[in-house]
């Protein structure tokens, strides 16, 4: 079975950066895509950025140009750089390899005004 495990999360004052990153095992990681998601309180979960086996990104609108998703296949890592944080970023999040269903358990990101 698939481990996803993320790390990173904490409490930021707005305008700050944080840096995600989930470590995933028990899969070919170099094959998959992989996205960071995020479930705030009342809301659904969402998309925040997808990355493809071969490195092509893709953003949801409220993100582009501040959070960067990278992936290193060697260490079996997919990373979110988080710069300018708004309160409105506050959420738990989550990485994924959509394509199995396979989730991690999140880590939770605060952003205080």
């Amino acid at each position: 079975q698939v481990q996803l495990v993320e790390s990173g999360g904490g409490l930021v004052q707005a305008g700050g950066s944080l840096r995600l990153s989930c470590v995933a095992s028990r899969i070919t990681f170099s094959l998959y895509s992989l996205g960071w998601y995020r479930r705030a309180p009342r809301n659904q979960r969402e998309l925040v950025a997808l990355i493809t086996s071969d490195g092509s990104t893709n953003y949801a609108d409220f993100v582009k140009g501040r959070f960067t998703i990278s992936r290193d296949n060697a260490k079996n890592t997919v990373y979110l750089q988080m710069n300018s944080l708004k309160p409105e970023d506050t959420a738990v999040y989550l990485c994924a390899v959509p394509v199995i269903n396979s989730w991690g358990q999140g880590t939770q990101v605060t952003v205080s005004p």
